[in-house]
């Protein structure tokens, strides 16, 4: 019988593989418990991984950020001048060194303190305070793709503590029952009820309370509203929200329960077929005053373009989809678009053939702007692929490119974000360098996002003159 190993023979390892040396390595086979041991192991890993982030209660912290680095990404003036502007206003934040004539360090909380107060007494030619304009909702920001691995999760996340430190207030929603972006902000969800799940299921009994009233009218037997709907009227958005170690960013979280509504939402759809279910989580979201309380909502959706994801998407006024510069991920991100027609363009045809037959205008679905954004990008191995992919998609591509850095691998490693990194862990020039891809992928966000609001704000002058 030929013996394992190929070492000095020239051949590749698959040559010369002993089978009975195979199956002495073989476990026996596994059955549906093997299933449970295995996510057991998992569950007691990441559990571990993600307790490396906590504090001594078992919650996340964030760290503090010095006079250096808010003085450089946070709040635009000289060290010296915030230095002699912290002397001249005792009641400001002082911060606190870790040594005698050490360094100072402040909270954001802190940071976000001393901004308003840079943004109400100093120089108006400086922004220190993020554009919003008045009178209008926050922008919802889906981040979706079909493909995994794509930093899908990483982008929403990222772009959530950018607009934080920004100075905006975030809210960041997780449709994906794997709850990786709940995992980051620390979220710990015990069932559904903790997540959107609530939301939609209060919407369907919303709507099916109305059908209900019709129903008994026309002298039909009403449609059963059981424990759980009941249970869903009486739920608000603030009921789930929760605060995040991030003291503006708060979150409605995901857990494995949440998968459920996948499976839920169509029994209520075949039940009442006139319930727009991908209106659910946008008109709950507004009617709890959720759009007036934050300046921008991220949504990180699930891998599929499944239920929830629909309803992300519907939500959404700005769609991103991240992808990597490769064949199979550009091809991948094209099915994906494709999908997205065919699934919208139903459901505007169905809802549209009702409306014309009842004399009623129709409806279109529409986002402020669609941008697809190459991450994990490597210039030296993918700048020609990216070339080519940008030439196809044109401006739907933007034409930042999220360059992949060793700073990412560390974030991912202690289950935080680049931005929740202590710079004293590397250098500053290495974490200067590390963040700048982040930064940039910020900038070009925000100018998208700024442009939009600017539009937004000229039609409304616009109507407001129409309408005296």
């Amino acid at each position: 019988m030929a013996r394992d190993g190929t070492a000095g023979t020239g051949l590749p390892p698959y040559f010369n593989i002993d089978p009975d040396a195979a199956l002495a390595e073989l476990d026996p086979p596994t059955g549906t418990d093997g299933f449970a041991h295995i996510a057991e192991a998992c569950a007691r890993g990441r559990a571990d991984l993600a307790s490396r982030g906590l504090n001594e209660e078992g919650r996340k912290t964030l760290r503090l950020f010095s006079t250096w680095e808010i003085c450089r990404y946070l709040i635009p003036v000289a060290q010296a001048h915030f230095r002699r502007v912290l002397r001249q206003n005792p009641d400001l934040p002082q911060g606190r060194s870790e040594s005698p004539g050490g360094a100072k360090w402040f909270t954001l909380d802190e940071v976000l303190r001393l901004r308003a107060f840079f943004g109400a007494q100093g120089s108006k030619a400086k922004n220190y305070l993020p554009w919003r304009p008045e009178g209008l909702p926050a922008k919802l920001v889906a981040v979706a793709n079909f493909k995994g691995g794509v930093g899908k999760t990483s982008t929403a996340a990222h772009l959530a503590m950018s607009a934080a430190l920004d100075g905006y207030r975030v809210l960041v929603i997780d449709l994906d029952s794997q709850g990786s972006m709940t995992s980051i902000f620390g979220g710990q969800v015990e069932d559904e009820w903790g997540t959107a799940f609530p939301l939609l299921a209060r919407h369907y009994a919303e709507h099916l309370r109305e059908e209900n009233r019709i129903r008994v009218g026309r002298g039909e037997a009403p449609l059963p509203l059981d424990e759980a709907l009941s249970t869903a009227l009486e739920m608000r958005a603030a009921d789930v929200i929760r605060k995040t170690h991030w003291p503006n960013i708060d979150l409605i979280g995901a857990q494995l329960n949440l998968y459920w509504a996948e499976f839920q939402i169509p029994v209520w759809r075949m039940q009442a077929r006139s319930w727009k279910l991908w209106d659910a989580l946008t008109d709950r979201l507004g009617a709890d005053g959720v759009l007036d309380a934050y300046d921008l909502v991220f949504i990180d959706t699930p891998p599929a373009l499944g239920y929830l994801t629909i309803n992300g998407l519907a939500a959404a006024d700005i769609l991103l989809v991240p992808l990597g510069a490769s064949f199979l991920e550009f091809d991948s991100t094209g099915r994906f678009f494709d999908m997205l027609h065919a699934t919208f363009a139903s459901i505007e045809e169905g809802e549209n053939m009702a409306a014309r037959a009842l004399g009623r205008p129709g409806m279109a679905f529409e986002w402020d702007a669609v941008r697809a954004v190459i991450t994990r990008y490597d210039g030296a191995q993918q700048g020609e692929l990216a070339a080519l992919i940008q030439a196809y998609m044109g401006r739907t591509l933007s034409p930042h490119r999220q360059d992949f850095t060793a700073l990412i691998g560390q974030a991912g490693e202690q289950v935080s974000g680049i931005y929740e990194a202590d710079y004293r862990d590397f250098n500053r020039e290495t974490y200067a360098r590390g963040r700048e891809t982040f930064d940039a992928t910020y900038a070009a966000f925000k100018r998208l996002l700024l442009g939009i609001w600017r539009r937004d704000e000229k039609t409304a002058a616009e109507r407001a003159v129409e309408r005296a």
